[in-house]
């Protein structure tokens, strides 16, 4: 567990620190100064400073599969980091160049992309099917822990240099990225290969290693689980030869394909990202245009966020089921969005950032939001989407739904300083409609996981059935239609 985790820390970690935009570097004046660009420029800066990124981590993620495939998942999460590492170097730098910048964005984005897409799968093939959930989700609570610490660090250095026009004050915050990428790096030597990858690809003493490492022991019940690894390895043998990518939209996987994509374009459709990476911008539509105190509300937001998710893989992530708590936190995350929306089309905030009652109510409102998120849509589509392939397809099952993830964080990433600029209290209006959207096809379209191991949720879909509960007992029914031999762990 302590291995899984670990890659999952320091990726999140890297995702959450690679956004300018998520911590407010972006209003700085000492950036405004170093790139030279007009005010006016403000919200087309936002848009691209922060969809550059996306659009690289949404090529990377086309890509990412089969490197993953061919070298393992330990080789591809070390290039996913040296690549981000450049990127991150070229976004450092004081070239006072926009354009140059925004390579810089691309480059560190590709590296973010590949990292999204090969983690998840590391993690769902090495963690115990009792730990998957709590594991997986580990991504969204390091990702809260890396915001909450880049939103205060923002907060500090306008606390120090105020309106100094002095450099350091946004090369710190985006030089900070290279830690944690730096460590994901050089920290993946350490660990060993997928226990999974290394049984489809025939290497069995290696794949044994790896498990007993990965457990700490030899014991019966990890030589069973070896060998209900190699048993569904085999059986997914008996249907992989001459696999094409079109397979993924073949009658039998195309809801499996569509699912995943579909997840997580309900992820970032919930508004929440937008939130992380917009957070002083969407205060300042609630409490006025003070950028210190939207600031400071932004990293409390950091703070909540944190709080909240980790409260979900401690206590929530194996006493609950996937789907039920998507339905309910999409209907009470609209319920929060909308009423928002109502309070500030009613009472408009003041232009100097005084405090009013509808202010505090709708800044409750919105960290109400996000604890119903990380409690919810933020952790849970990490582990699900990995979950529900089978290995055959599993590497670009995920890579569909990763792309998908960063081609909507693109799409509203793009679009979300317009929103606010244009549509004012109407943008919390269009979020809170979305999420209504999203828990009513949660509850019609998604599957149950928990509590299975993948090779029994294979199981299930190679002998035709679905995963969702059955009424009477809410397991899975059936069984396999044959038995498979294979060689017993030694």
């Amino acid at each position: 567990m302590t291995a899984a985790s670990s890659v999952n820390t320091l990726k999140s970690a890297c995702v959450a620190r690679a956004d300018p935009g998520s911590g407010g570097v972006l209003t700085l004046d000492s950036y405004k100064h170093d790139y030279k660009y007009p005010t006016t420029d403000q919200t087309r800066v936002n848009s691209l400073a922060v969809g550059l990124q996306q659009a690289g981590a949404f090529a990377a993620c086309l890509v990412a599969w089969p490197i993953s495939d061919k070298l393992g998942r330990r080789k591809a999460l070390m290039i996913s980091s040296f690549v981000f590492c450049v990127g991150a170097l070229i976004e450092t730098s004081n070239t006072h160049s926009l354009a140059a910048f925004y390579v810089g964005r691309v480059i560190a984005g590709l590296g973010l992309g590949a990292a999204s897409t090969v983690t998840p799968v590391y993690i769902s093939e090495m963690a115990p099917k009792e730990l998957r959930a709590r594991i997986g989700s580990f991504f969204q609570f390091f990702f809260t822990i890396g915001i909450f610490t880049s939103y205060w660090i923002d907060y500090g250095m306008d606390e120090v240099y105020g309106n100094a026009l002095i450099s350091r004050q946004w090369q710190i915050p985006i030089g900070l990225q290279l830690v944690p990428a730096g460590l994901l790096g050089f920290g993946t030597i350490t660990l060993k290969e997928s226990v999974r990858w290394l049984t489809k690809k025939g290497r069995h003493d290696e794949a044994w290693d790896s498990l007993r490492w990965i457990r700490a022991d030899g014991s019966r019940a990890t030589r069973d689980e070896m060998e209900e690894i190699r048993e569904g390895a085999a059986r997914e043998a008996l249907v992989t030869a001459d696999f094409h990518i079109k397979e993924l939209i073949q009658p039998t996987n195309l809801p499996l394909t569509a699912t995943a994509f579909l997840v997580f374009l309900a992820q970032q459709a919930t508004g929440a990202t937008a939130f992380a990476y917009f957070g002083p911008q969407y205060f300042k539509l609630l409490v006025g245009n003070s950028t210190h105190t939207a600031l400071l509300l932004t990293a409390i937001f950091g703070a909540i966020k944190v709080a909240a998710c980790g409260f979900f893989v401690w206590f929530l992530a194996e006493r609950i089921t996937r789907r039920h708590v998507l339905i309910y936190g999409a209907f009470i995350m609209a319920a929060c969005q909308i009423t928002t929306a109502a309070v500030v089309k009613a009472k408009p905030p003041p232009e100097d950032g005084g405090i009013t009652s509808a202010g505090i109510a709708t800044v409750a409102l919105i960290y109400l939001f996000v604890i119903m998120y990380n409690l919810s849509w933020g952790p849970l589509p990490w582990p699900y989407v990995s979950e529900i392939f089978p290995a055959r397809i599993r590497d670009p099952g995920t890579a569909v739904g990763v792309a998908s993830q960063w081609l909507f964080n693109l799409v509203f990433s793009l679009t979300t300083p317009y929103m606010i600029e244009n549509l004012g209290w109407g943008t919390f209006l269009l979020w809170g409609a979305f999420d209504v959207v999203i828990g009513t096809a949660a509850a019609l379209w998604l599957n149950e996981t928990s509590g299975k191991s993948l090779e029994e949720i294979a199981k299930r879909r190679i002998r035709g059935g679905g995963d969702r509960e059955s009424p009477s007992d809410g397991r899975f029914e059936g069984g396999m239609t044959g038995d498979v031999d294979v060689a017993p762990v030694k």
